[in-house]
C-alpha cells in the first residue's frame, strides 16, 4: 500500500511525515475568521489483502498510513452497530442503526484520530503532542496519549464540561484553561506548538484527524455488509464528517461498495456555520456560537471548506436543530434505545426526526452516536428540572 497527502484544494502532494500540516501554498490565502485553507487528505493506493467482512481490524489497519505495531495498546474502534428495535418502531424505520462510538476508551469517537496520531507520534519517536479542544478531543487524546507513553498538553476553555477536564487531568495530561473559545484555545495551541516544537493534534490542522475518523466509515460498511442509504452525523468543525467520507470513498473507489451514502450535517442552531455556507454557498464573518451542544460549539470550522465541498459533490444535507430538540432527542435515545448520550451526539436524532418524512421507511440509517452522556449532564439535568441536585 501506498499512502501520501493530498491538498483538497489544489491537488499538491505531500510526503506524509512530521510538521507536514497543512498545503503552503493554499493556506497563506487563509483568512484568521475563516475555516482553514488546504486541508491536506490522506490518499491510499494499492488494495488491502484483508477483507472488510472476514478480519475487518487488518482490513482497517491495512488502510492507514501508519504500521499496525506502532498503535498503543489500548482497544480503540471496533464499536457496536446497534439494532434499536423500540426506536425502530416508534420511528417507523425499519433498517435503523446506532453506530454507539460512546464505548471508545474515553467515551467519545475521538479517540479514533487519537489512536492514529499516538501511532504517528510512536513511529516518529515524538513524545509531546499538543491539542486544542471543546472537551473530548482533549480527554481523548490525555487518554490515548498515557496508554501510549506520550507527554500531552491541552488548551481547553475554561467553561468545557467539568467532567471532561477531570478526564484529561486524570490522565495525565497537562490541562491549560483558556479564558474564551475553543477558537482561541486552537489558536493559543498553534502558537505553543510554533514556538516550542511538539506534534500538534488540531482537527483539520493535522491531516491525521480526517485520517483516523475515517475507520468509523469502514466499521459501519463492515458491519452492515453495504453502504448505508443515509448517515447522521453531529457536525462542529466538519472533520467526522469529512473523516466519514474518506471512509466511504476509499471503500468505493476500491470496488468494495457500489455508492456513497447520503451524509446528514446536523448542526445546532447556534453553532451552524457549515449548514449556512452549504446553504448561502459560502462562508460569511462568523457568528458567536451559543448552544448546549458544547462538543459541536465552533465559531470557525476548520474544516469547513472540505466538509462543504464533500456535502455538495456527494448530495449531503444540512439540517439544523434547536437546543430544545436537541435535550428532547436525547431523553427520546435514551428511553426507547437505552443509549444516553451527551447533547451533541443526541443532536443526530434530533436531525433525523426534523427530516423523517424524507426518509423512505425501508431505507437503511445510520444514526452516529460520537459521545456518553455522562461526560456533560448539566443540559440533561436542566431538561429533567433537577438542576443544582
Amino acid at each position: 500500500m501506498k499512502f501520501y497527502y493530498k491538498c483538497t484544494e489544489c491537488g499538491l502532494t505531500f510526503e506524509i511525515k512530521p510538521n507536514v500540516s497543512l498545503c503552503p501554498a493554499c493556506s497563506s490565502a487563509g483568512q484568521p475568521d475563516r475555516p482553514l485553507r488546504g486541508v491536506l487528505e490522506t490518499v491510499c493506493e494499492g488494495m488491502p489483502s484483508a477483507s472488510p467482512f472476514d478480519d475487518t481490524s487488518a482490513f482497517i489497519h491495512e488502510l492507514l498510513p501508519v504500521e499496525r505495531k506502532f498503535f498503543p495498546p489500548i482497544p480503540v474502534g471496533m464499536t457496536p452497530l446497534w439494532e434499536p428495535t423500540g426506536l425502530r418502531e416508534s420511528l417507523g424505520l425499519n433498517n435503523l442503526f446506532i453506530k454507539d462510538d460512546t464505548l471508545n476508551p474515553t467515551g467519545s469517537l475521538k479517540d479514533r484520530a487519537s489512536y492514529l496520531v499516538a501511532a504517528f507520534a510512536r513511529k516518529y519517536k515524538i513524545s509531546d503532542i499538543v491539542v486544542a479542544s471543546t472537551g473530548n478531543a482533549a480527554s481523548s487524546m490525555a487518554g490515548v496519549g498515557a496508554a501510549a507513553g506520550l507527554n500531552v498538553k491541552i488548551f481547553i476553555p475554561s467553561s468545557a464540561p467539568k467532567a471532561k477536564m477531570v478526564q484529561a487531568l486524570q490522565y495525565g495530561a497537562d490541562v491549560n484553561l483558556v479564558d474564551g473559545t475553543y477558537d482561541m484555545a486552537f489558536d493559543k495551541s498553534i502558537e505553543f506548538t510554533n514556538k516550542y516544537g511538539g506534534l500538534n493534534r488540531n482537527t483539520a490542522y493535522n491531516p491525521l484527524t480526517l485520517e483516523g475518523k475515517k475507520t468509523a466509515a469502514l466499521e459501519v460498511f463492515a458491519g452492515m455488509k453495504r453502504v448505508p442509504d443515509h448517515v447522521f452525523v453531529p457536525v462542529g468543525d466538519g472533520v467526522i464528517l469529512g473523516g466519514l467520507y474518506r471512509g466511504f470513498i476509499d471503500l468505493y473507489e476500491k470496488g468494495f461498495a457500489d455508492k456513497v451514502p447520503v451524509i446528514h450535517s446536523v448542526q445546532a442552531e447556534g453553532s451552524s456555520a457549515i449548514n449556512r455556507a452549504l446553504a448561502n454557498d459560502g462562508f460569511t464573518a462568523p457568528v458567536q456560537s451559543d448552544t448546549i451542544a458544547d462538543s459541536i460549539s465552533v465559531d470557525v470550522p476548520r474544516n469547513g471548506y472540505y466538509a462543504v465541498s464533500m456535502l455538495k459533490k456527494y448530495s449531503g444535507t444540512g439540517v439544523t436543530v434547536t437546543d430544545s430538540e436537541i435535550l428532547s432527542a436525547q431523553k427520546t435515545l435514551a428511553s426507547k434505545a437505552g443509549l444516553f448520550a451527551e447533547p451533541s451526539s443526541a443532536s443526530v436524532l434530533a436531525g433525523l426526526l426534523k427530516i423523517r418524512k424524507s426518509i423512505p421507511d425501508d431505507a437503511y440509517t445510520v444514526l452516529l452516536v460520537t459521545g456518553n452522556g455522562l461526560k456533560d449532564i448539566d443540559g440533561a439535568m436542566k431538561a429533567l428540572g433537577i438542576e443544582g441536585v
